[in-house]
């Protein structure tokens, strides 16, 4: 692949990711991509052969982005709380600009990429979460009793719990304060009182940092 072509790939993902997170995969055609790129729809298809294999690589692209902040995370982080916060905040930021059709129209009609969402869910989410774990124990800021294995896996399955209409549906609860007050409640769970006043401060440290850079 010439660097031409792959810029100009990684520029085709790039924008089709947007699109997606912001309005939804169904809604977006390929006619739609290639307008909001300014090329015809047969130059795209130069790139990517269908729909389904461009939304395979914009998955692809967001797994490997979200893999590298994780590595980031926990190699600044200076204890696990520190570590869970960066996680935690890393969660938001995605919510935020995820239109919540986005998954489900993955889940029911792209199952490549679907498949590929739930091998980062299992490998890259419960290997982080039980690694924290560990490490929150030792600190003492994580409770001695709990298992990280268990607790890693019951995280795994609460995110897939929280993708079923037959259990959140849209038209009864908001998606994203759904994730936000499921892993709040995760997060609690494993405090000892020393790791919840430790906690407890992160937002205050931001809101203070944030004014700080704004006078």
């Amino acid at each position: 692949m010439s660097q031409a072509t792959h810029m100009m790939t990684a520029k085709v993902v790039s924008v089709a990711e947007d699109l997606f997170m912001r309005l939804g995969v169904r809604s977006i055609t390929m006619d739609e991509v290639a307008r909001t790129l300014s090329i015809s729809k047969k130059t795209l298809y130069q790139y990517f052969e269908n729909k389904d294999q461009l939304v395979s690589a914009t998955m692809i692209s967001h797994i490997e982005r979200e893999e590298k902040a994780f590595k980031r995370i926990h190699d600044s982080s200076r204890n696990a709380i520190e570590e869970i916060h960066g996680l935690a905040e890393i969660m938001r930021k995605n919510l935020g600009q995820l239109n919540p059709s986005t998954l489900f129209d993955i889940q029911r009609f792209h199952p490549n990429a679907w498949e590929k969402f739930l091998n980062f869910k299992d490998k890259c989410i419960q290997g982080h979460t039980a690694d924290n774990i560990v490490r929150g124990v030792i600190e003492g800021y994580y409770r001695p009793d709990i298992d990280a294995n268990i607790l890693a896996r019951l995280r795994v399955e609460q995110v897939s719990l929280m993708f079923k209409p037959t259990v959140f549906s849209s038209t009864d609860f908001d998606f994203k304060q759904v994730q936000l007050e499921v892993l709040d409640h995760f997060i609690h769970g494993l405090l000892t009182n020393k790791g919840r006043k430790l906690y407890e401060k992160f937002p205050q440290e931001v809101q203070h940092a944030v004014k700080n850079k704004t006078l």
